[in-house]
């Protein structure tokens, strides 16, 4: 009896203190405003963006700050959204400025990828596929077969521009720290006029959907890819802002959820190979220098200032048979050329070509290839028709694309040859004019270069001959007579023909090809067009591909319907000024019961109440209790200590709501504000209003708030789950259940707090043990001194009875043990 009076008292304290309060572990004071605060969703960090345009990363413990990212031209100033990747490895922002969005690697605020929005983006939300499907385990197994068949991508040299860090480390052959894992996560990014767009890993763009109206205000896509809900903001006819809860049915991302990932993964690989491929040819381009074109405008400087008629080819040749130089080509070549810039000349093409080379062989070539077999799969995707072609694929686009890489390789291959022929005719060339200056000053000639063979001297004549005659047509198109360096023609991002295309007339393959009626319109050969240079070609080949990218997202907008329409309330006067960002409705999905929340006020209506809507993630499925009122003005204390102060309801229990976020499935957390103006944090179980037998009956002709009193209303149950903001007119809560962290913000955005719930404060952790310590010794001494006083009641009774029994003889004295054993 005594274990279980023991027992019972341990329960008891055990119950009182289930609900744990909250431990505040940092508050700092910001110089500038935030205008968006979210948490990482697999560490204790918290991203804020503020009025400056910085992005700030921040920890849980003492609000340490990680680092910050300033703003600057090529991004923008103007944060307009923030979203997590589910992994919590890269941080999405948007700009409204640029009409951009910028993915951040989160661990050295590094820019990873940029990409251009058709509108600004006003909120946006990322989300992993959380169902597990057969057909897609056997892709994951698959998925890393075509490193097997391709080579590594090399790194791009950290020595050029700081914009090819994305490709710089080790994991550049498949921008894999940009990919993540292989299960499908999709950003989802909404703006004005109904824009709203979805893009695989963050970079492939899959949708492009324009089924709503108004701006779009937050969206929340279901982690089972069966419907997408969306808060929108549209004028009604008064011209007075209403908000509307819209659910978009997106049945087929989910029924064809294997072959849309693997088409999305493919087509994310060809966008960041198209990435790497354009940084590829922005190092070459800035390999090749300026002064590569210094012969030419010397040379056309020349035959502006000579008074003769000679042709400048015909001294060059005089030179070099004769050894003779008229006085206006040696005053060019010893005074504005001269010795020493000639070699500086030759070493600055010999090295700019070396590099170029070499990007070519090693990045523009495996990069085409790695192209071209990520095109060739996805087009066997695309004759799977029965998989596939609902998802857009369209095999002749792709055929077109894999076309255009083609023609871009053999571009390529076209300018390895024009480089290789240069370096030659240009180390020829400069080996036979330095000799020559050498002459002209009396200077001693080394005996290496003094010894020239008749087929030099044909080399170097050629050379002459091809180079050195004056253009006057040249001239009139870019100002100079001369095209001697033929490399840089085939970088300049022009629509212009090549100055100097190749020379194929001694081609025997071009010539077998013209004379070829069947070959000559061949599908089976790839065009070269040899008069355009590498980047026209690459311009080409790009907008082959964004067409080829382009299809599935029409295809699959157009797929998105309408399931649902809400209109919930107007939107008050008082709320004009509130950042769009913090402003609710709030969304937020469940992924176990594959359900929408939707939490919101209605505070010219209702200013004590906060309402909560549920919808089932399948368009088709109801929900029971799908609309329910959480009454602030009707708490209810749960607590089973009347007394104590933890559990007293704080101020007059008159509260209205200021903000309020899902914390899981069963909780909600709110910042309150009582009628003496104090706030509190809080916690509010949802468990008992969810079990309301009340339905309320939606009349879609009229908006919410028109029929307000109808609404089923649940009063408020505070526990333990509560805490006073003293010295802070909080305002904003940004919560993360899963790492069990929130974070309050005042209504000037300067003043911030950050919790860890459900824990206790130690001091007050250490406290509740000692005073659970010594009631269970009190309870104990009690039972020990009650047991003690039945133990001599108990030898009282004894000594009296065997009293008795003396004088009673042996009969009494067998009654006697009897009853003792009895006792």
């Amino acid at each position: 009896m005594a274990h279980e009076w023991i027992q019972f008292l341990e329960l008891s304290q055990q119950f009182v203190f289930t609900m744990r309060a909250f431990r505040q572990v940092g508050e700092k004071q910001l110089p500038n405003p935030i205008l968006y605060m979210a948490w990482s969703p697999k560490r204790d960090l918290i991203a804020l963006a503020n009025t400056n345009g910085e992005l700030l990363l921040h920890r849980l413990s003492n609000f340490y700050r990680v680092w910050s990212l300033q703003p600057n031209e090529n991004t923008g100033k103007e944060i307009t959204a923030l979203a997590w990747r589910p992994d919590g490895k890269i941080l999405a922002f948007s700009l409204g400025d640029t009409k951009q969005v910028v993915l951040c690697d989160a661990e050295k605020a590094e820019i990873l990828h940029i990409f251009p929005v058709e509108l600004p983006v006003s909120c946006m939300h990322w989300m992993e596929v959380m169902e597990e499907n057969s057909g897609l385990t056997s892709f994951y197994d698959s998925e890393d077969e075509s490193n097997r068949f391709l080579p590594k991508l090399p790194s791009l040299p950290k020595s050029y521009s700081t914009t090819t860090k994305i490709f710089s480390e080790e994991k550049s052959d498949e921008a894999t720290n940009l990919l993540g894992e292989v299960r499908l996560n999709i950003l989802v990014v909404g703006g004005p006029c109904g824009f709203m767009e979805l893009y695989a890993y963050g970079l492939y763009k899959i949708a492009t959907l324009n089924r709503i109206v108004g701006t779009c205000r937050s969206l929340c896509l279901s982690s089972d890819l069966k419907s997408l809900s969306v808060i929108t903001e549209i004028r009604s006819t008064d011209n007075d802002p209403e908000i509307h809860y819209v659910q978009l049915d997106t049945g087929l991302l989910s029924s064809c959820l294997p072959e849309l990932t693997r088409m999305a993964r493919k087509f994310t690989h060809i966008s960041t190979l198209l990435q790497y491929l354009r940084l590829s040819l922005t190092c070459m381009c800035e390999a090749w220098e300026d002064i590569l074109l210094q012969m030419d405008l010397r040379l056309t400087k020349f035959v502006q200032e000579k008074n003769t008629s000679t042709q400048v080819q015909d001294e060059f040749l005089e030179l070099l048979l004769w050894g003779h130089a008229s006085a206006e080509l040696q005053a060019l070549l010893m005074n504005q050329l001269t010795v020493k810039g000639l070699k500086m000349l030759g070493q600055s093409i010999e090295s700019s070509y070396s590099g170029i080379q070499k990007l070519v062989i090693s990045h523009l070539q495996s990069g085409s290839e790695a192209l071209l077999y990520h095109l060739s799969e996805v087009k066997g995707m695309a004759l799977w028709k029965q998989k596939y072609q609902p998802l857009g694929l369209d095999p002749a686009v792709i055929e077109d694309a894999i076309t255009a890489v083609g023609s871009f390789t053999l571009k390529a291959s076209e300018l390895l040859q024009v480089i290789d022929k240069s370096m030659k005719n240009f180390k020829a060339f400069f080996r036979w004019l330095y000799v020559a200056m050498l002459r002209m000053s009396d200077d001693h000639v080394p005996p290496e270069l003094n010894k020239m063979t008749h087929k030099d001297l044909a080399f170097v004549a050629d050379f002459l001959a091809e180079h050195f005659s004056a253009n006057e047509e040249l001239f009139d198109r870019k100002g100079k007579y001369f095209n001697v360096e033929r490399v840089g023609q085939y970088l300049k991002d022009e629509e212009e023909d090549l100055v100097s295309p190749p020379n194929t007339d001694g081609n025997q393959w071009v010539k077998f090809l013209k004379e070829s009626s069947h070959l000559k319109e061949s599908p089976l050969l790839f065009p070269t067009y040899p008069q355009k240079s590498l980047h026209f070609v690459k311009r080409m080949m790009e907008g082959t591909i964004e067409l080829c990218l382009q299809k599935p997202a029409e295809v699959i907008g157009k797929s998105v319907k309408e399931a649902l329409c809400l209109p919930l309330y107007t939107v008050p006067e008082s709320s004009e000024n509130t950042p769009r960002l913090f402003e609710m409705p709030a969304l937020w999905n469940d992924n176990k019961a594959s359900m929408h929340y939707v939490v919101f006020c209605m505070s010219e209506i209702s200013p004590s109440k906060i309402y909560l809507l549920r919808r089932a993630t399948d368009p088709c499925r109801s929900v029971r209790n799908g609309l329910i009122a959480i009454d602030l003005s009707r708490p209810l204390n749960t607590s089973i200590d009347d007394e104590d102060p933890v559990a007293e309801i704080p101020g007059n229990g008159l509260y209205r709501c200021l903000d309020a976020r899902l914390y899981d499935a069963e909780t909600l957390t709110v910042v309150l504000q009582g009628q003496e103006e104090e706030r509190v944090l809080a916690q509010l179980p949802l468990s008992a209003a969810l079990r309301t037998e009340e339905e309320f009956t939606w009349d879609t002709t009229l908006r919410l708030d028109q029929q307000n009193d109808s609404i089923p209303s649940q009063g408020l149950v505070w526990e333990n789950q509560w805490r006073p903001l003293d010295n802070m007119k909080a305002q904003f809560v940004a919560v993360n259940g899963i790492r069990k962290v929130s974070c309050v913000l005042s209504s000037n955005l300067r003043h911030v707090r950050v919790f860890e719930m459900d824990v206790e404060d130690e001091d007050e952790e250490e406290e509740d043990r000692q005073e659970e310590s010594q009631d269970i010794t009190s309870d104990q001494d009690t039972l020990e001194e009650s047991l003690s006083s039945q133990k001599d009641a108990v030898a009282n009774m004894e000594a009296q009875e065997g009293a008795e029994a003396t004088e009673g003889g042996s009969g009494d004295t067998l009654g006697h043990t009897s009853g003792s054993d009895t006792l």
